[in-house]
């Protein structure tokens, strides 16, 4: 699982060490890089990935909003190796995309990560210390924590 937050640096050929932690849980078979939701960048392991795929491939494509879905992650997503050092290449456009410079945040969301700009970031994080809005806003979701 893919926790905590890492300060990283992209190198000038647009390559970003994973962090050593993050390395246990990743395969041969490389990462999947793309746009993110807010102006960051998604990694997902391969297996992880292709079962997000599953699911999108499901969806109608009669619906205007799964047609956008689709869109948004086949048409930014792209398959990268992870080198023997444990690098791996963000294409120029996502960098743009997610206004990536020189030094990153490296964020685990659970099944995959996240790559984040400082500013970018700073701003996510400062919503998240909003107590009273987590409250509010996490409380439909029914997290709980009982194992069943």
């Amino acid at each position: 699982m893919f926790l905590g937050r890492f300060y990283h640096n992209i190198d000038d050929k647009g390559r970003l060490m994973v962090p050593a932690r993050f390395r246990a849980y990743l395969t041969p078979d490389g990462v999947y890089v793309m746009q993110g939701f807010e102006r960051n960048l998604m990694v997902f392991p391969a297996r992880t990935f292709e079962a997000v795929s599953q699911k999108i491939q499901s969806m109608t494509f009669t619906e205007p909003t799964a047609r956008l879905l689709r869109r948004l992650i086949y048409s930014t997503a792209n398959h990268v190796e992870i080198d023997r050092v444990g690098r791996f290449l963000i294409p120029q456009f996502l960098r743009e995309a997610a206004n990536l410079d020189v030094s990153v945040i490296v964020v685990g969301n659970g099944d995959y990560f996240e790559v984040w700009s400082p500013e970018a970031w700073e701003e996510q994080d400062q919503e998240l210390r909003d107590v009273q809005s987590n409250a509010t806003r996490f409380a439909d979701l029914m997290v709980t924590t009982s194992v069943s």
